[in-house]
């Protein structure tokens, strides 16, 4: 049954190779679209937005660090393993941020932004900054 709903809201999420969900007042969270990266970081990925949706930020922080990891290894295009390393910073920022450590938080979304020239983190460091009144 669990992986069952697992799937049904990761089907509902995926839209593209690097979908966003959210409004726009809220925080955004990147997903991996199936089938377009190794299996293990797909899954890692998408579990750690997964579990910034349902509120478990602690688990969503330390899977998108081993997302982060699994991209250190990655040997893909430069160009993609930096956004693709942006977008699970940014994750981990937002996971960060919802469990109240704002330092390391603003610092998972300040790199991301170096790394990769995203609307979307853009925006979660913008709403992060706002949130935070700095």
């Amino acid at each position: 049954m669990k992986i069952l709903i697992k799937t049904i809201a990761l089907s509902s999420l995926l839209t593209c190779s690097a979908a966003a969900m959210a409004d726009q007042s809220d925080y955004k969270l990147m997903v991996i679209e199936t089938a377009t990266a190794p299996q293990p970081l797909e899954q890692s990925f998408n579990n750690c937005a997964l579990n910034v949706k349902s509120k478990n930020y602690a688990q969503a922080e330390e899977i998108c660090t081993q997302a982060i990891a699994l991209l250190k290894d990655a040997d893909g295009p430069k160009f993609k393993v930096r956004q693709l390393t942006s977008f699970a910073l940014s994750n981990r920022g937002v996971a960060r941020l919802k469990a109240n450590n704002d330092t390391a938080a603003l610092a998972d979304l300040y790199e991301a932004s170096k790394l990769s020239n995203s609307t979307m983190v853009s925006h979660n460091l913008s709403r992060a900054k706002e949130d935070l009144s700095l």
